[in-house]
């Protein structure tokens, strides 16, 4: 349902919300990581440009964070699954996820910390650091639905 601004609610585990995308509203530099630290974890440097940080390991299931700028200034916070070998080396990182589908898969597993997680990024949307953005899906190049009709 729209409201005055004509902003669409997008409920998580709905399809819709594996649109949703967190872009960040500040530049993500060495050095001004820690503001977003997770559960006890810190932002590593994967390449350049690109930071991981786990959000949920488990035997069965894990998502890291993917924090990486997108076009000219977009910072954004995705979610990417890790191939672990030996318990602990990380050999390989998925394609990204949106950050509403991640959510919507950790859901699955685990309401209470996908709940943790929407929390994360409530906080940092309080507290001017982000926000959520709806986008394509490219893996099944559907568009977002957003309540209105595309032929008008």
């Amino acid at each position: 349902m729209a409201d005055d601004n004509n902003e669409i609610e997008v409920v998580p585990g709905t399809k819709d919300f594996e649109h949703m995308l967190y872009k960040l509203d500040m530049p993500v530099k060495e050095g001004g990581l820690g503001v977003l630290n997770y559960n006890g974890g810190e932002l590593q440097p994967v390449q350049d440009g690109l930071y991981a940080m786990p959000a949920y390991v488990d035997d069965d299931f894990n998502l890291f964070f993917i924090v990486s700028q997108l076009v000219e200034d977009d910072w954004v916070m995705a979610f990417s699954q890790a191939t672990i070998e030996n318990g602990n080396e990380i050999t390989e990182l998925s394609d990204p996820i949106t950050t509403g589908k991640g959510l919507n898969m950790l859901g699955e597993v685990s309401p209470e910390d996908a709940n943790q997680l929407l929390k994360y990024f409530n906080t940092l949307s309080d507290t001017g650091r982000g926000e959520w953005r709806m986008v394509d899906d490219p893996e099944d190049g559907s568009e977002p639905t957003d309540g209105s009709d595309s032929n008008e």
